[in-house]
């Protein structure tokens, strides 16, 4: 009888100990922070083709956030914003000009080659050549590959809409390997 007492204690300690950490793992999991594998590498070298990142949707989107999107046919894309709602964007020389500002891209820093010099790594365009307006419309962002000439981004399918980003990609957590916070 008292050995039976001792597994029921034991049984109520793991339990105290499970039940919580269930919960927490759904909720962080389902609604907090999401897993998302990588797939394709328009990313690259920031993020790489397999690695599993986590999302979260309670932040505010920022310029160089790197976010996960659904367009409208049912694509899931990992991109970084560089145009927020209001902004007029292009790119001349490889230099981001935003409202006619050069905004400098740090990130790009190991992506950029040598051959860069002959050929840009970002090829030129203007907001209004690609979506007929001057500035991005509101709940509007425009968003792009690290890997510029691989990248199939806003160039091609429009700026995103607010009501289809996803959440932002936070940290990468598998490979091991490959573990490191997203830049900015």
């Amino acid at each position: 009888m008292e050995q039976k007492k001792k597994y029921i204690g034991y049984f109520i300690s793991f339990m105290k100990l499970l039940i919580p950490s269930v919960v927490l793992v759904f909720i962080l999991r389902g609604f907090f922070l999401i897993p998302v594998p990588v797939d394709g590498n328009s990313m690259a070298k920031t993020l790489s083709q397999g690695d599993m990142i986590v999302m979260e949707k309670f932040t505010s989107i920022k310029r160089f956030d790197v976010v996960v999107f659904k367009q409208p046919n049912g694509s899931i894309y990992i991109k970084r914003v560089v145009g927020l709602p209001g902004d007029a964007i292009r790119y001349e020389n490889d230099q981001l000009y935003v409202n006619e500002k050069p905004v400098a891209e740090p990130f790009l820093e190991k992506n950029i080659k040598k051959d860069h010099e002959t050929v840009p790594y970002t090829t030129n365009f203007d907001l209004s050549n690609l979506i007929t307006e001057k500035k991005l419309p509101e709940n509007n962002y425009f968003v792009l590959g690290d890997n510029r000439r691989m990248s199939k981004d806003s160039r091609s399918f429009g700026a995103v809409e607010s009501k289809y980003i996803l959440g932002k990609a936070q940290f990468v957590y598998y490979p091991f390997t490959h573990m490191k916070f997203i830049p900015r």
